[in-house]
């Protein structure tokens, strides 16, 4: 009886413990399911709210109703007429060729100094590689002082280089450090059994080394590309009406009255500008997360 009893009382006790344990597991998940509906609810909420207002009506631009109300497109016929000044059109294609030479550029450098620093050995190396770190860091107000004397000195105020350069010594260093990082990783074997099968150090890199790469210079690219299409503090001091990118162009957009902010249609022109940057992200979604995670596991 004893031994039945103490028996009992044991399963009782791995019973209760598995059903503690079960809604700990069940509660955790729980506080996980709300984090991320916080985060995102938080995140997403502007945004939301910036579509909302540029389907809505100019009268009722203030309306507080949390679903699209007096929905209009007219905001973006506003958005891109050139009758108040505001060339949105022309700030958008500035927009695009700034981003996808900065990135460009940005690669091809990219690519190759972080390869020669992930597989070369030379002194000085790491102190490099925290060079490079640290100009990632540099804060950009710095700069626009003597960007701006030195671009009027060679007289390139107000045009396309003035405004791909800075972006490309800001997008560079992220570039260079992300794709180090992401080569060390690779182990030497990859090379090694290439040049066994007769490939040149060159064939090598781009037969082997270059198509495994692919998520991480994806990854990178699309980095790269957003950073460049949402700078304003130095486009706003560099460019001018010709040359002025899509961040700054809805910064001084003008409305039918001269004392007015057409709110509406500033809202409409920020939902245009996202789109490019929600289809790149849509469209690369998996090597995005591939080349978020490379290295993580061997």
């Amino acid at each position: 009886m004893t031994t039945t009893a103490a028996s009992a009382n044991l399963r009782a006790q791995q019973d209760k413990g598995r059903k503690a344990s079960q809604n700990r597991e069940k509660w955790a998940s729980v506080r996980t399911y709300i984090s991320a509906a916080v985060i995102l609810i938080w995140c997403l909420a502007p945004a939301y709210w910036m579509v909302v207002t540029a389907f809505r009506e100019v009268g009722f631009t203030y309306d507080t109703t949390p679903w699209p109300t007096h929905v209009t497109l007219d905001n973006f016929i506003t958005a891109f007429d050139t009758s108040f000044g505001n060339k949105f059109g022309q700030a958008l294609l500035n927009s695009i060729i700034i981003g996808v030479t900065v990135t460009v550029v940005s690669l091809i450098i990219g690519v190759f100094a972080a390869y020669a620093l992930a597989r070369l050995n030379f002194r000085f190396k790491y102190l490099v590689l925290g060079f490079i770190l640290g100009a990632s860091m540099f804060p950009g107000v710095a700069l626009i002082t003597p960007l701006f004397q030195l671009f009027t000195n060679i007289g390139w105020m107000g045009t396309y280089q003035a405004l791909i350069i800075p972006n490309i010594s800001f997008v560079l260093p992220l570039t260079v450090y992300t794709l180090t990082s992401f080569f060390r990783e690779m182990p030497w074997e990859l090379e090694e059994s290439a040049r066994v099968d007769g490939c040149t150090q060159g064939q090598a890199f781009r037969k082997v080394i270059m198509p495994l790469a692919a998520p991480a210079i994806f990854t990178t690219a699309i980095l790269a590309f957003i950073s460049s299409w949402n700078e304003f503090l130095i486009a706003s001091q560099l460019s001018n009406e010709a040359t002025k990118p899509v961040t700054v162009a809805i910064a001084s957009f003008a409305g039918a009255q001269p004392n007015q902010i057409p709110y509406t249609a500033i809202m409409a022109a920020g939902t245009i500008v996202t789109i490019p940057l929600v289809i790149l992200v849509l469209v690369f979604q998996r090597k995005i997360v591939a080349g978020l995670t490379a290295g993580a596991v061997k």
